[in-house]
């Protein structure tokens, strides 16, 4: 075993980045051509829904999965492996030629990215163990993440100005080319030295439980729970959520080791980095459809009207070491809870003619304080870890962040399109195959205007308008009250807990160098 340069380790940060920003740019590029994918496809409301969200379901139920593993097999191979399925799904996503196609390729491409995800952070903690450089590290990858996010609206609204929707997938390929040339070359292998073996049915509780549940929940949110289906599916994946947690106790080398849930910094870090992407991610979705089919803006306007809250993200994540040595991780994290909490209880207010100001200093306080919350959670998460365990751990922390976005998805999209059915009134004339068809969701109801006389087009489309700012002002409220509770629930975590203690030195093996 060598000790890796300072050279090899920010090299190796290097390639780790373009990982991390592939999967970002995945999350947020869609959400611009929604409207786009609702015209070529006509999905229904719930197909709409499960386009946005399957991604983010299938990743979250397998990363703890995949973390462990990376610590078996090496999560070097594993990021590769990983990088080129995420290659191949993008190609499925770009040429689906209906919404079932869809929902399939962005499973696919959430089983490859729960691939990355936890290799990445778990190299970093290779690559960096000590404390101070591995906050810098952590930082750099959190804003890389974020940089990822905002540069997805704004690379896929020129997209949409002159390609078809899949093009936005196809973003991923060159991207995903420099990392595998340059993954293999620069990155050192490190591994689990003891890691016992991998325990499938561990797997596959922890698949089921987490999808059943969020599943459940998501249905209930946007149908109730008189489907016999929901209340089922709940059960059905609590109970394997209970034994997942049960077998994980009683196993030598368990997939997920949940005695970390005993610290409390680790707690308080993963629920922080869960309810503050329930709220981010939710209120995104809402607001790209808000900006183009209630304000009428073209896809490159509304990504670059959506840029305050990446580019605050960025920042956050940038300077989010030097505010935790300053004020203390409990004061950090606590705050920025907080004010993610009030800017996204401003949308509460947001109508259809409100000053884009108000929108853009929501965005701009809501991603810095999401930028703190998400960076800090993970450096946390790190470092209450051991460090042979950290593919697992870091694999809880994106667990966390990836069933937040498609929590928030789920809640709020479903809050909204109830919201929005409900308020919704039909001018009298229309046919019922209309008046079904535009209750399915707003841009549905556009492009069904768009086939209807003038007297007709006009009073639905300010139905529709008034009714989906209804639906997205309740939902903005909600969220809110969700963050601000987060905040409630991190400062009494963290009460009288002091600041993780350095990592020991990790030892790794010298990068390995490409075949020739």
């Amino acid at each position: 075993m060598n000790t890796l340069t300072a050279r090899q380790r920010w090299t190796g940060l290097a390639v780790l980045v373009l990982a991390v920003t592939v999967v970002a740019l995945d999350a947020t590029v869609l959400s611009l051509a929604i409207p786009s994918i609702s015209e070529t496809l006509r999905p229904s409301g719930t197909q709409l829904l499960w386009i946005g969200d399957s991604y983010s379901f299938v990743l979250a139920g397998l990363l703890v999965s995949m973390g462990a593993l990376s610590d078996r097999i090496g999560r070097k191979k594993l990021l590769l492996a990983g990088s080129a399925a995420f290659g191949v799904a993008s190609l499925l996503a770009a040429y689906a030629p209906s919404p079932g196609w869809l929902i399939l390729a962005r499973a696919l491409l959430g089983v490859a990215g729960a691939t990355i995800m936890p290799s990445t952070l778990s190299l970093i903690r290779s690559l960096f163990p000590d404390d101070r450089e591995r906050a810098t590290a952590i930082g750099i990858w959190g804003a890389a993440a974020t940089a990822g996010a905002a540069l997805g609206p704004v690379v896929g609204g020129v997209l949409l100005e002159h390609f078809w929707w899949g093009s936005v997938f196809l973003l991923n390929i060159p991207v995903l080319i420099l990392l595998l040339v340059f993954g293999a070359w620069l990155l050192p292998e490190s591994r689990d030295p003891k890691p016992g073996r991998w325990d499938v049915l561990s797997v596959l509780l922890s698949l089921a439980g987490v999808i059943g549940v969020v599943y459940a929940i998501k249905e209930a949110a946007a149908h109730g729970v008189d489907r016999w289906d929901v209340p089922v599916t709940f059960v059905l994946g609590a109970a394997a959520l209970f034994v997942f947690v049960r077998r994980q106790l009683r196993l030598e080398t368990p997939l997920l080791d949940v005695r970390l849930f005993r610290d409390r910094r680790f707690t308080a870090a993963v629920s922080a980095s869960l309810i503050s992407l329930v709220g981010l991610s939710g209120v995104i979705f809402v607001v790209s459809q808000y900006l183009q089919l209630v304000r009428g803006y073209q896809p490159l306007q509304a990504g670059l009207a959506e840029l305050p809250a990446f580019a605050g993200s960025v920042a956050g994540g940038l300077l989010t070491a030097r505010i935790a040595r300053r004020f203390g991780a409990r004061r950090a994290l606590t705050a920025c809870l907080l004010a993610m909490g009030l800017g996204v209880g401003v949308l509460g207010w947001l109508q259809q003619d409100t000053t884009y100001l108000l929108l853009a200093v929501s965005f701009l306080v809501v991603g810095t304080a999401e930028g703190v919350v998400y960076t800090l959670g993970a450096d946390l998460v790190l470092g209450t870890a051991p460090a042979d365990k950290a593919g697992a751990a870091s694999a809880v922390s994106e667990t966390a962040y990836e069933l937040g976005t498609a929590l928030g998805i789920a809640l709020v999209g479903s809050v909204v399109g109830t919201i929005y059915a409900g308020g919704l009134v039909v001018p009298a004339g229309a046919s019922a195959e209309t008046a079904a068809r535009a209750g399915e969701s707003l841009g549905a109801a556009v492009e069904t205007a768009n086939g209807l006389p003038a007297d007709l087009a006009q009073p639905l489309l300010a139905s529709a308008r008034d009714a989906f700012v209804h639906g997205m002002n309740s939902a903005g409220l909600l969220a809110g009250a969700l963050l601000v509770g987060a905040a409630v629930l991190a400062w009494r975590l963290l009460r009288g807990l002091s600041a993780p203690t350095a990592a020991e030195p990790v030892e790794v093996a010298a990068p390995e160098k490409a075949d020739a």
